[in-house]
């Protein structure tokens, strides 16, 4: 077994100094000229960035509405048989032998519609515990203490909304 050599610290390339005001006109140039063409190099990568783009979005436009679609008929499937695939609602995932489907819960959010009225409305009913000092409205105050701030308009708690996954099982070649 071969003993690890010891990493040496380089020292920078010396750096290529003009000597004189005609060299360092020169290397003024020569900057100008290295950065014509870098702006070139960059106009011709986006170019040709450009073209790959063109050539791939219609294709990959139409593979999103096929991913769609399927994902729209599979859950359409799954949400009609899901009392059987969670085993009676006792399971969150379903193994499908290619995959698998999951329902997941999202947790509970306050959504706030027209901040200014609801902080005016807030103040008015002495709830400050809901008013940041920002000021804006607390939401996370509003979700420990729902109670307190129902049937304030522009206030709205939105449960149970969940999301559907998809995901494939994939072998990882070695």
């Amino acid at each position: 077994m071969a003993t690890p050599t010891k990493t040496r610290i380089k020292t920078k390339a010396q750096l290529d100094v003009p000597q004189s005001r005609d060299e360092a006109a020169q290397y003024i140039r020569q900057f100008g000229d290295l950065q014509r063409k870098l702006l070139r190099e960059q106009a011709e990568m986006n170019d040709a960035i450009a073209h790959i783009t063109e050539t791939y979005q219609p294709r990959l436009e139409v593979l999103k509405g096929d991913l769609g679609a399927r994902q729209q008929g599979l859950q359409a499937w799954c949400e009609a048989n899901r009392f059987d695939l969670t085993n009676g609602g006792k399971f969150k995932t379903a193994n499908l032998v290619t995959g698998e489907v999951q329902w997941r819960q999202r947790p509970p959010s306050v959504r706030v519609s027209k901040p200014a009225l609801v902080i005016e409305t807030l103040k008015k009913l002495g709830l400050d515990r809901f008013i940041r000092e920002k000021p804006e409205v607390n939401k996370e105050a509003m979700q420990a203490d729902p109670e307190a701030v129902t049937g304030i308009a522009g206030i709205t708690f939105i449960k149970g909304v969940e999301d559907f996954v998809i995901t494939p099982f994939e072998q990882d070649a070695v």
